[in-house]
């Protein structure tokens, strides 16, 4: 009886150990997430609308003329019939987070305003690409003659093998 005593009492210090061991190696996955920086995709969502195209846009314009210069909107709800929504978000790594709204209100078939964001131009908005572009170190692809001669030149290409089969040449299959 005293046996089984120890026993448990053993298996009980065990698994409590484990316990420990477990609970100590998730708080050492928190500095290590920090160490491991994961590949997040770009985000796009939405319609981009430039100040172009929203300059474009006349007061009288049928509905068709608008989806014609503007695209379908991302929104056009069954309980606001008179209006359009156009969304567009980017979100890209390391960057700051891009949202436009642009609402477009018609009074039967015919546009009647336009609210929303002031929106970028097409060359504003690209340029937003390059800067994100331009801020990488862009490693060194060509190497002089003083940077060549650091390494050592290759031996002479082998020969060609006896009997005149080369890489290039295969016997016939039979």
């Amino acid at each position: 009886m005293f046996r089984y005593g120890v026993r448990r009492t053993f298996t009980l210090a065990t698994v409590a150990g484990m316990a420990a061991a477990l609970l100590a190696g998730c708080g050492y996955l928190d500095g290590a997430r920090k160490l491991v920086d994961p590949y997040k995709n770009d985000v796009v969502q939405g319609n981009f609308v430039s100040r172009e195209q929203v300059e474009f846009l006349k007061p009288g314009m049928t509905r068709q003329q608008v989806r014609d210069v503007l695209g379908t909107p991302l929104i056009a709800s069954v309980f606001h019939a008179d209006r359009w929504d156009y969304v567009f978000t980017l979100e890209r790594r390391g960057t700051e987070t891009q949202k436009y709204r642009l609402t477009v209100y018609f009074n039967g078939d015919v546009m009647d305003r336009v609210t929303g964001d002031t929106m970028p131009t097409e060359a504003e908005f690209v340029a937003r690409f390059d800067a994100v572009k331009s801020s990488r170190k862009i490693p060194l692809l060509e190497a002089s003659e003083e940077d060549l001669g650091k390494y050592p030149v290759p031996a002479a290409a082998l020969a060609a093998p006896p009997g005149g089969i080369t890489p290039g040449t295969y016997p016939p299959l039979e």
